[in-house]
């Protein structure tokens, strides 16, 4: 054997990642290995966190100092030996940045290939490839330049244009927002009257102080009888400095401030009083001038064959394909057959039902990875390690064979392929299987088995017992109690639908990727009150996020401590008062070293504990702020449910975080180290808060392992036995056949899509086996 020929193992020893306890391990090259084992297990923090960081680390060192510079930094992963690792590509189900000017096209380069393409041959010629991209603006000057020439300066008049294709009303975004005053104030009132119905704008602050003794008008005249330059100088006045009791400060029209504090910042960080007024105040209406297109009239007015490339990004990819492979250029024909390839790889991977003019925010988590995914199908590597987190997110059971294939074929091409997965429909095709467990958080992160499928099934770990549960159709179907109703909903690739959700009950919107699901749901149904929505998008939060932070935990908690030891409740916080004055509350140092990686050092002045010596001397219940926030959720909810250290304020949000299966997870860990199905299980908790009378989730069981979907499952039953409505967007066939009703999509995706195709109970579905996700729902449960 040629020594080259003997490096076939991937080598971890000794990995303490998260809560990975010293796992030695050894996986097969070129081949399909599939990481199981409940959520919280360790998965992630062996495949992402140790093997596929290491990879990345050890090729960015391979550039120079200045271009690493520039590089994320990573530190080496606690971990002894990593051998034999191989270039890893990781495809992740990070969610496309929301930026409202990135659509599908621009993530994936098919829209600076049709750019090129519409240059080249589009009819009238109207510019290069600029003129037609939707983030380049119109330009031009012209002035006098001086230069030296021949050792004397001279003056020349010079002049440039740049043509772009951005449409200038709404500046490429496609949409125009436009500001309901109605709702920044009452026109009837005085400002001394309290006019300004802004939040954080009344109460004798200093918002509403500025605009009161600013003497641009009389703040005892009602708005309703301001002249226009009194008007202008309230809503729309520029930045103008002044004095107010003494204090230097900058006046500015109500308009751009309320712009520039809370429009220009992302929705989700907003607080949720000022996220409700932004809802109300703001509306988006598509832009006028270009229809949506984001395009310049000179761009949709250069045609190939009758077709602008603002209706070129508008078609189902799969029609945008078959148009592309109609076109027959000699002068263009490399650029024909890569973008030909492109759009073809979207229809392969199931994606074929958007467009290139899709908004990449929009987009699912499962569709992003999907797309993401696309530039690897035709690549010619070889012996590289292909990297998944959950690829069958979002997917129909009638879509999961077709991701399987492809899987399969990047093994074949000679490439390792490691997988993190919970469906045992891809668990299946595996070649070798690791199984992590027992528990979850400090009660996992050990190897449970190793080998192959049948293996896995004959051992006695919790994913081998549960490999081939079925859930049982429901016997007794539950009664409505009313509908909602959605009426002409025609958003996306939605065909004037018309259909009665039943309240009361639990109901499954169903059916295969991009049948209009999402579209139904969130877009259609009637905004109304007691409507809380679950939905994918991630959680925002710094390490210094915690569950006990992010819950509104710590807000009880903090105020108790403070009761018992007479002190400030602020003394409590790590963000606050209380921190550390070493690491400032975030428990470690860390030391930057440019483009090596930086170190992080547990602060040797508090251990880790982030707080002030001081503070820790304080006690609630026999125990200090840093030890409660060290407990895991079931210790802590049985400790402030009686005794001294009874907070019922506390005990609730901690049953809900039990009720959703994250009774693991301690209250301070970094929201950072949590996994997908973490993060949106703590939402879940989160929103159960809210007094809503109808709860929608979306895809819930992602991130869920097979025993952990039962868990979900009696949660659902148990909201809605609490009077509640509960309608799930989902693909799991353990939550259809849970179902008390069920509302089939489809019959295809894209325009085959967008028409309801069944409603009734999952026994009727399973009967008539009319629709896709009938056939499959009836061969799952063995009828």
């Amino acid at each position: 054997m040629h020594a080259a020929d003997s490096h076939d193992l991937i080598r971890v020893h000794g990995a303490r990642v998260n809560n990975l306890k010293d796992v030695s391990i050894e996986l097969p090259k070129r081949r399909l290995t599939v990481f199981t084992g409940v959520s919280g297990s360790g998965k992630s923090s062996l495949v992402f966190g140790t093997i596929a960081a290491e990879s990345q680390r050890l090729i960015n060192e391979t550039y120079s100092a200045f271009v690493q510079g520039f590089m994320p930094t990573q530190s080496r992963p606690e971990v002894d030996v990593l051998d034999g690792l191989t270039t890893a590509i990781i495809v992740d189900q990070q969610r496309m940045g929301g930026d409202p000017r990135s659509t599908v096209g621009t993530a994936t380069d098919a829209n600076a290939m049709l750019r090129i393409l519409f240059s080249r041959l589009g009819k009238p010629h109207i510019g290069s490839a600029k003129a037609f991209s939707f983030n380049t603006a119109s330009i031009s000057g012209a002035g006098a330049v001086t230069m030296e020439k021949g050792g004397q300066t001279v003056k020349e008049r010079r002049s440039f244009s740049i043509v772009g294709g951005m449409c200038p009303r709404c500046e490429g975004r496609g949409t125009v927002s436009d500001i309901d005053l109605a709702e920044l104030y009452d026109q009837s009132r005085s400002i001394n009257d309290g006019a300004i119905t802004v939040p954080g704008y009344s109460g004798g602050g200093w918002n509403s102080r500025l605009y009161a003794e600013s003497g641009f008008f009389d703040p005892d005249k009602p708005v309703k009888k301001f002249t226009k330059k009194e008007l202008h100088d309230f809503l729309h006045r520029g930045p103008t400095r002044m004095k107010i009791a003494g204090i230097n400060m900058t006046y500015e029209g109500l308009i751009p401030r309320i712009q520039k504090s809370m429009l220009s910042k992302e929705r989700e960080s907003l607080q949720p009083h000022i996220r409700a007024f932004v809802d109300r105040a703001v509306t988006f209406t598509t832009c006028p001038d270009c229809d949506g297109t984001r395009l310049s009239a000179g761009a949709r007015s250069s045609k190939i064959k009758g077709i602008s490339i603002a209706d070129a990004c508008e078609m189902q990819i799969s029609d945008l394909a078959e148009w592309v492979r109609g076109l027959s250029e000699p002068s263009v024909a490399p650029l024909l057959a890569a973008l030909s390839q492109t759009l073809d790889s979207f229809v392969e991977i199931g994606l074929g039902y958007l467009s290139l003019s899709r908004s990449s925010g929009t987009l699912s988590g499962g569709e992003a990875q999907r797309v993401k995914m696309i530039r690897h199908l035709g690549s010619s590597l070889t012996d590289v390690t292909y990297v998944f987190d959950e690829p069958t997110v979002g997917l129909h059971p009638h879509d999961i064979q077709r991701m399987n294939e492809l899987l399969l074929r990047l093994r074949d091409k000679g490439n390792t392929v490691l997988v993190v997965e919970h469906k045992p429909e891809m668990i299946a095709i595996a070649d070798h299987v690791v199984d992590l467990g027992p528990g979850a958080g400090s009660g996992g992160g050990a190897v449970c088995f190793e080998g192959t499928i049948d293996g896995l099934r004959g051992s006695d770990t919790v994913t081998g017992r549960h490999l081939d549960d079925r859930a049982a159709l429901k016997k007794q179907t539950r009664e409505a109690k009313g509908a909602l109703e959605i009426r002409g909903a025609s958003a996306n690739n939605l065909r004037d639908v018309d259909v009665d959700l039943p309240l009361g009950v639990l109901v499954v919107v169903t059916g295969v990727a991009g049948s209009g699901k999402s579209s139904l749901i969130h877009s259609s149904m009637p905004k109304q009150d007691g409507v809380v929505s679950i939905d994918q998008s991630p959680i925002r939060g710094s390490r210094r996020s915690n569950p006990a932070t992010y819950t509104g935990l710590l807000e009880p908690i903090r105020k108790a401590f403070a009761k018992a030891n007479g002190v400030k409740p602020a003394l409590f916080s790590a963000n606050s008062e209380g921190a550390c004055p070493t690491c400032n509350g975030a428990g470690v140092v860390y030391t930057d070293l440019a483009m090596m990686a930086g170190v992080a050092t547990v602060c040797e002045e508090c251990e880790g504990k982030r707080y002030q010596a001081e503070v820790l001397k304080y006690r609630f219940g026999g125990r200090d702020i840093a030890e409660v926030l060290a407990m895991p959720v079931d210790e802590a909810e049985a400790f402030f449910a009686d005794g001294e250290a009874k907070l019922p304020a506390a005990h609730k949000v901690l049953a809900r975080l039990s009720d959703v299966g994250l009774g693991y997870l301690s209250l301070g860990q970094p929201l950072t180290t949590l996994s997908g199905g973490e993060r949106q299980r703590l939402k879940l908790a989160t929103a159960m808060a809210d007094d809503g009378g109808v709860y929608v989730l979306d895809e819930p069981t992602s991130g869920l392992h097979l025993a952990d979907v039962e868990q979900l499952l009696g949660l659902l039953d148990r909201l809605v036995e609490a009077g509640k409505s509960v309608i799930v967007i989902e693909h799991h066939q353990a939550v259809m056949a849970h179902a008390d009703w069920i509302v089939d999509l489809g019959p295809g995706a894209g325009h085959d899509g967008g028409r309801i195709v069944f409603e009734g109970t999952p026994a009727e579905l399973v009967k008539k086996k009319s629709t896709l996700t009938g056939q499959h729902l009836a061969r799952y449960v063995g009828a």
